[in-house]
């Protein structure tokens, strides 16, 4: 069933199922290591292949916003939720479900603080499709698109505190920072630890280090291979290898 909801989120913004009545529509956060691991996997849309990744607070990046809303409302969302054009919730096509980005329209300095919960825009330039509220609040309401920074404040649906006090040599270092590939994800460390020894200098290249994340919050540890230059080779390097599950995550 998961391969089912997600596919459906990921079909460009084409098609959504009928909508219930405007305000009925309650949009829950879905966060479960389920949906984690299905959301991360590459997708392919019209010919291209999208690959999500795991990036840190900080994280920004520049291009257009659009939004969507009556056509869609109602409709199921990429992580199964009910797609709500009146919640402050929005479409991204790499970042993690339950990312919170802010997002400022530099035409006119306006920001709103979102949810990401479904995959989208797959128009070329545009990189987030804002819910009809969120879009109206900094003003894109009428002019259908407008330039953005879009930064990344928090996980999971929770704001880290420290995101609108990091200072400008640590967001760089966000921005321009090395990629990795996730190799394993285990509930408890002793599994992360064996799955660490099985990839120490693996190839020579690459380290192995271990990374403790919260999940629907309980912990979840993480095994990453480090050292990777360019997406582009944490890529071939999947392709190469064809691990199981491997995904690529920035920093």
């Amino acid at each position: 069933m998961a391969g089912a909801w997600f596919l459906s989120g990921c079909s460009g913004h084409t098609y959504r199922a009928p909508n219930p009545s405007y305000h009925s529509v309650k949009t829950e956060p879905r966060s479960s290591e389920a949906i984690h691991r299905a959301t991360l996997r590459p997708y392919t849309i019209n010919g291209r292949t999208y690959y999500p990744t795991v990036v840190s607070v900080g994280w920004r990046q520049e291009g257009i916003a659009s939004w969507y809303g009556p056509n869609f409302h109602g409709g199921l969302t990429s992580n199964g939720e009910r797609y709500n054009m009146y919640a402050m919730t929005a479409a991204h096509k790499t970042l993690p479900m339950n990312t919170m980005i802010r997002v400022t329209n530099k035409r006119n300095g306006k920001s709103v603080v979102v949810r990401v919960n479904d995959r989208g825009p797959f128009v070329r330039g545009r990189i987030v499709d804002l819910s009809y509220t969120a879009g109206k609040k900094i003003g894109i309401d009428r002019t259908g698109t407008a330039p953005v920074v879009l930064e990344v404040i928090g996980f999971d649906s929770l704001i880290a505190s420290m995101a609108p006090h990091q200072g400008t040599k640590s967001r760089q270092r966000v921005v321009l920072g090395e990629f990795g590939v996730q190799v394993g994800a285990f509930r408890r460390i002793q599994g992360a630890e064996v799955y660490k020894d099985r990839y120490d200098n693996f190839e020579g290249r690459y380290r192995t280090t271990i990374r403790k994340f919260m999940v629907n919050g309980k912990p979840l540890y993480r095994v990453l291979l480090m050292g990777f230059k360019s997406e582009e080779e944490a890529k071939d390097f999947i392709k190469a290898w064809g691990i199981p599950g491997a995904f690529i995550i920035r920093l």
